[in-house]
């Protein structure tokens, strides 16, 4: 069985058709984290440089951006890793005690209901300063978020 000019042009218009009625960003939903929920009892707990880090979602956004968000708890005098930098932002907000953020060589000193943000491939480190565990969100968003 051979097939004709005609038939091939009407078979890839079929096949391509679904893909131009789709409305524009209907794809990226599709792809995207869905909308969750995520209670605190649930959520697991990892303890990395003697902080106790509870992962709470990691994925794409329907815009094409990765967002990762995690919940960190220091205890007085922790860091959780070493200044470092890298291609996504980052925010903290900070919910309990006293920490340092230090970006690109300058502190900061924030307590509870504090927020900090960090721009793409700027030099930045944490530290809890205060006597008690200082809690904190990180919001991770931009290329290689969470990874």
């Amino acid at each position: 069985m051979s097939i004709t000019r005609r038939d091939l042009c009407l078979s890839l218009r079929a096949a391509l058709l679904p893909a131009v009625l789709r409305p524009e960003g209907v794809a990226a939903q599709e792809e995207s984290m869905p909308s969750a929920m995520y209670p605190f009892e649930a959520l697991p707990i990892r303890t990395p440089n003697n902080a106790e880090i509870r992962d709470v979602l990691k994925g794409k956004l329907a815009t094409g951006e990765s967002l990762e968000v995690h919940e960190t708890t220091l205890p007085p005098g922790g860091a959780p890793h070493a200044a470092h930098h890298h291609v996504h932002s980052e925010m903290w907000l900070i919910r309990e005690g006293t920490v340092e953020l230090t970006v690109n060589g300058t502190s900061y000193r924030l307590g509870a209901g504090s927020v900090g943000f960090v721009r793409s491939n700027d030099q930045h480190g944490i530290k809890n300063v205060g006597t008690a565990p200082a809690t904190y969100f990180v919001v991770a968003v931009g290329p290689g978020a969470g990874s």
